[in-house]
């Protein structure tokens, strides 16, 4: 018979913290604040490197969701300045 475990014991193996910045990354890239949910997310990578904190992937999640957000509005931007362009322009018949 097996005696039960001491007291604060427990009964698996823990799961690692997850690093609060991975989060926030991808929360803040979502929502559409790019910049900042890119440079939050290189931060968190460093931070996961650092202290073997989870979240590697939250972290990758919100850099990525973060730097197509910026693309996409890059190129939109250009798109509105074409299309504003080309309308502006006087045709004489």
């Amino acid at each position: 018979m097996t005696s039960p475990a001491p007291y604060g014991a427990t009964a698996g193996p823990v799961a690692p913290r997850t690093n609060v910045l991975a989060i926030v990354s991808l929360v803040v890239s979502i929502v559409g604040f790019t910049i900042i949910g890119i440079i939050l997310g290189f931060v968190a990578l460093s931070q996961i490197k650092r202290t073997g904190e989870g979240g590697r992937g939250l972290a990758l999640a919100g850099i990525i969701i973060g730097f197509v957000e910026l693309v996409l509005g890059i190129v939109l931007f250009i798109v509105i300045i074409a299309v504003a362009a080309n309308s502006a322009t006087v045709t004489t018949y």
